[in-house]
């Protein structure tokens, strides 16, 4: 696969296991030192991110449109636009923008902000 398409599945699988509280997965596709700035502005690691997705999702039909993957040789961002529905059935969107690096061959997300409306 060329990198687009790694990144491209790569951000299909994180958006999958947001939905789907799939720590495993993410233990898998995140870097150690990873960041996320979360929509409040508060700032967490890879372990407080880990916890905070491990509760079931309070959202569903969680997908991604307006994806943009841009590639600078070992580092790449992505771009998208995300829509869900709360569990009461409020419809709700946001953006994101994760941050990927190529380490020892293979892409690993390093950052992350979440944005919602």
């Amino acid at each position: 696969m060329s990198d687009h398409e790694t990144l491209t599945a790569l951000n299909r699988d994180y958006i999958a296991s947001v939905q789907n509280s799939d720590v495993k997965r993410f233990g898998e596709i995140l870097s150690d030192d990873f960041l996320n700035t979360n929509p409040d502005g508060s700032l967490v690691d890879k372990a407080g991110f880990l916890k905070q997705i491990a509760p079931p999702a309070k959202i569903r039909d969680l997908t991604c449109d307006d994806v943009n993957v841009r590639i600078m040789g070992d580092f790449a961002i992505i771009h998208a636009r995300t829509s869900y529905s709360t569990l009461d059935g409020r419809r709700g969107s946001g953006r994101y923008t994760d941050i990927w690096a190529r380490r020892g061959g293979t892409w690993l997300c390093v950052a992350a902000q979440v944005a919602r409306n």
